[in-house]
């Protein structure tokens, strides 16, 4: 068992509130972060697929391969958005870190899984001193 992993990066916007909320209480739960005039990150995504190296071919995947799977199925539909209101994966979700890393897992599952290999870890780095790893493992 091989582990191959391939960052790329995309800048967006997005903002965590409850709507039942009011601003003040916004404010009080989650800080700056809940700012009414959205924020912004320069996110990378780490992206771990596994399995075994192809005899025929020498390696798991190629990597350009899943560079572009990775920009088609994520990069391209996060990239300079407002996570809140310009994706279809994240409508209705609190767009927390950790929400997006999950909702990242079930866009390239799949697809990965297509190219031949399997998605081990969603590795999505928000700022130098904050990231979460998902490994899709649910409740």
């Amino acid at each position: 068992m091989i582990y191959i992993t391939r960052r790329e990066r995309f800048t967006a916007a997005h903002r965590l509130f409850k709507a039942e909320l009011n601003d003040a209480q916004n404010t009080a739960m989650f800080g700056g972060c809940a700012n009414p005039n959205w924020h912004g990150h320069n996110y990378e995504i780490y992206v771990t697929v596994k399995g075994n190296v192809d005899p025929k071919l020498g390696y798991l995947v190629n990597l350009k391969d899943l560079s572009q799977l990775i920009q088609i199925h994520v990069t391209e539909k996060l990239d300079h958005k407002n996570l809140n209101m310009d994706v279809d994966f994240l409508k209705d979700i609190m767009t927390s870190t950790e929400n997006v890393a999950i909702a990242i897992w079930e866009q390239l599952e799949k697809p990965i899984h297509e190219l031949g290999a399997h998605l081990h870890c969603i590795k999505l780095v928000e700022t130098e001193n904050n990231y979460v790893a998902y490994f899709g493992e649910k409740q």
